[in-house]
């Protein structure tokens, strides 16, 4: 199925009114259509009557979605693979994101920021979502958060193209990194300090907030999105954790600076650039050089609860952990064992 050539108005009377809603309908453009968010936000905008174009690289989760009306794309941003210049053609609006490649982390987001304008430069396409993240305003070595500084100042060369920057907190759904550790140790271990407030967001809320913005554009030629629902330290986190199973969690800061904890992750777990970027990550958190900054303008309030995600999506993950008894040993599961004290460094 092809996109129409031509965006079509759809006339809603509300009954007993007085307004008529006059909503757009258009083709859009989304890329990541089969991850966990761009599959929500695809099937959102299916369901408001949009037609979607979804790049993926194939698979039955893009089977899914052409199953219920997305026209399927072969292709991926992230490695250049299929015929990209084409992605955007007769779409109206589309929705942007990079996968992270942790094995060329400073390098991989500049080249698909540019692979993305070179495809939108010239295509006619008048409002693009990009999924950033907080920090993204931040010039220098900030760890991951320097990558969305690169991606967002490069889509800002669209001079044409109206633009929305989702800066994304933490996704919730990444404390699944802990379920084997809280079933093994009853612990969390990070490199957060244990007070720092820090905003979180599911994912599901990312994707409608995406939604909203594509499907009721403001006509703003730049704007700013902090998407994130609640501020919690790591001691809330495991509070809440704690709470929901009916056990005591507890939080252990681990300091990087530590040479024996980098000499085990260089060892077992990752990279010297993997370790530099987590390290100039959570530096650049615990010093607040990286922060929300907006009021209710600037950050819409979103609905899910961190309560909600340890609720429904991390504890069958912790239950499965618990019945398992023989979760791998990631780094996150090693800082937490009872020997690592993380109070006396060597």
């Amino acid at each position: 199925m092809a996109l129409s050539s031509n965006s079509e108005w759809l006339q809603i009377a509300i009954v007993g009114g007085f307004n008529t809603l006059m909503e757009t309908l258009m083709r859009i453009a989304v890329v990541g259509a089969t991850g966990r968010i761009g599959a929500k936000l695809t099937r959102t905008l299916l369901g408001a009557g949009h037609q979607v174009r979804a790049l993926s690289r194939g698979g039955p989760a893009l089977d899914a979605l052409v199953e219920i009306g997305a026209e399927p794309f072969l292709g991926s941003f992230d490695t250049g693979a299929g015929q990209l210049d084409t992605f955007f053609q007769d779409a109206d609006a589309a929705f942007l994101m990079v996968k992270t490649d942790w094995n060329n982390i400073e390098g991989h987001y500049p080249v698909v920021a540019q692979r993305f304008v070179d495809a939108l430069r010239n295509s006619p396409v008048r409002l693009v979502v990009s999924l950033s993240a907080m920090g993204s305003d931040v010039k220098g070595k900030t760890g991951h958060f320097e990558s969305f500084y690169h991606l967002d100042h490069k889509l800002n060369e669209l001079s044409n193209i109206d633009l929305v920057h989702l800066r994304a907190a933490w996704f919730m759904e990444n404390t699944l990194a802990w379920t084997g550790s809280v079933a093994k140790y009853g612990r969390i271990a990070w490199s957060c300090t244990p007070d720092l407030k820090m905003p979180w967001v599911a994912t599901d809320d990312i994707a409608d907030l995406a939604a909203k913005e594509l499907s009721h554009p403001t006509g703003e030629h730049r704007v700013i999105r902090e998407v994130g629902s609640q501020d919690l330290t790591m001691l809330e986190v495991a509070a809440i954790i704690g709470a929901e199973i009916g056990r005591p969690v507890d939080y252990r800061f681990i300091d990087r600076t530590r040479t024996d904890v980098q000499a085990e992750y260089l060892k077992r777990f990752g990279s010297p650039e993997h370790w530099l970027d987590d390290s100039l990550t959570s530096d650049a958190l615990n010093h607040g050089v990286v922060r929300f900054h907006g009021d209710h303008d600037v950050r819409p309030p979103l609905p899910t609860t961190m309560e909600a995600v340890i609720r429904d999506v991390w504890k069958p993950r912790y239950l499965e952990a618990v019945a398992d008894g023989q979760q791998p040993e990631t780094f996150p599961m090693w800082c937490a064992r009872d020997e690592l004290d993380s109070r006396q460094a060597p």
